[in-house]
């Protein structure tokens, strides 16, 4: 077996090519559009490159590509951990376990020299929302940028000596089910207090939901990921570029004396758009995706974020939220299926919300973590 670092321009497409052999006979395998994988390795579309190195590469067996794997460190988490530990992902491989160990320990040996002393995986080079974790149950089609892989995967990860550092839940519903009673009763009580109000996105008033929405998550979810608090330009940034698949009927705020304390941000399901371009996404694609999005014959959506911020946790508040999405969204029901994505294990708050709303797990996720030191105690991630 021959192990490549991928630098040229022919290796980069070999790097990306690899999962169509790898999938080509599983019908839920929707391909990730190269642009998006290309993106995380470009030092022009990736800020992480400024505070962080990434590399990968392809391992081939006589002449053909069999496996690639990618290895990087955040420099500004990196050292947050009981030990440093840097990070490994968009690992595809053939069912080989002599090839999966290959990529393992390249990944392992390219952070060990440059200091790290555990690697977590597969993980992506950029935010927890895109490209994390292995998936171990739920094999369905999966939303946008959410990692699919074979079931052998799991196998790799353990046998080498990764252990479940976290586990992600995906939790679905039927849009149709009415909440629990006591959801109603939660309302009820804080309708009745008129500081209180809820709204869901304007897309005439862009900017405005843009800065709701970033100050609910300076709140609520600073203390998580990164820790870094987000600016008013990136949120302006990333609603802009999220406006065309913005629904603005399924995102929605509530409100305290005008100041924004909650958000639930739901987008339609557009991996099942994307399904239907293998990867590509030129102007053709846009317009086919543009004529798709109008006649709204996609059912789903997906549930990227819901939180309220720590003073207004315990309250209510987040019954209210929901009763007011949901009274709006049964009334229009232009979806039928609602997938929350992704709850982690840690977070038993969330947890409860989703089963109180009386929502199933659907799909299983698992960020594993491997020490260097195998003699190390491994601690699991922290509840919250």
């Amino acid at each position: 077996m021959e192990l490549i670092e991928v630098k040229s321009k022919a290796e980069a497409k070999e790097f990306l090519h690899l999962p169509v052999k790898i999938y080509s006979h599983d019908p839920d395998w929707c391909r990730p559009l190269n642009q998006d994988i290309e993106a995380v390795f470009d030092e022009k579309k990736n800020k992480f490159f400024r505070h962080g190195q990434c590399t990968r590469w392809i391992l081939r067996k006589d002449g053909e590509v069999i496996g690639r794997v990618a290895a990087f460190i955040n420099h500004k988490t990196a050292n947050k951990e009981p030990q440093p530990t840097g990070g490994m992902g968009f690992f595809e491989c053939i069912n080989s376990r002599e090839a999966a160990f290959k990529l393992f320990d390249t990944c392992k040996e390219w952070l060990k020299q440059r200091g790290m002393e555990a690697m977590d995986g597969p993980i992506n080079f950029g935010e927890r929302d895109a490209w994390w974790g292995l998936l171990v149950d739920g094999f369905t089609p999966v939303p946008y940028k959410m990692n699919y892989n074979p079931r052998y995967y799991q196998s790799f990860f353990e046998e080498y000596g990764f252990k479940n550092y976290f586990e992600q839940w995906c939790y679905s519903i039927k849009v149709a089910d009415r909440p629990q009673e006591k959801f109603y009763v939660r309302h009820a009580a804080i309708s009745a207090n008129p500081d209180f109000s809820s709204a869901h996105l304007k897309k005439n008033q862009l900017a405005k939901y843009a800065e709701d929405f970033r100050q609910v998550y300076n709140k609520a979810w600073v203390k998580h990921g990164s820790g870094k608090q987000l600016e008013q330009h990136q949120v302006l940034g990333f609603f802009k570029k999220m406006k065309p698949v913005m629904d603005e009927k399924i995102i929605w705020f509530v409100y305290h004396k005008g100041q924004p304390v909650g958000t639930w941000v739901n987008l339609p399901d557009i991996n099942a758009i994307f399904r239907k371009f293998n990867g590509k996404f030129g102007w053709l694609e846009k317009l086919r995706f543009i004529y798709h999005l109008k006649r709204k014959k996609e059912k789903k959506m997906i549930g990227f974020v819901f939180g309220i911020i720590p003073e207004h946790q315990g309250k209510g508040v987040d019954a209210y939220l929901i009763v007011e999405a949901a009274n709006f969204m049964q009334s229009k029901m232009l979806y039928d299926d609602l997938e929350m994505q992704w709850v982690g294990d840690f977070n038993p708050k969330m947890i409860a919300v989703c089963e109180d709303l009386g929502a199933w797990r659907s799909r299983t996720l698992i960020t594993y973590r491997y020490l260097f030191d195998r003699n190390k105690e491994f601690k699991r991630h922290p509840v919250l």
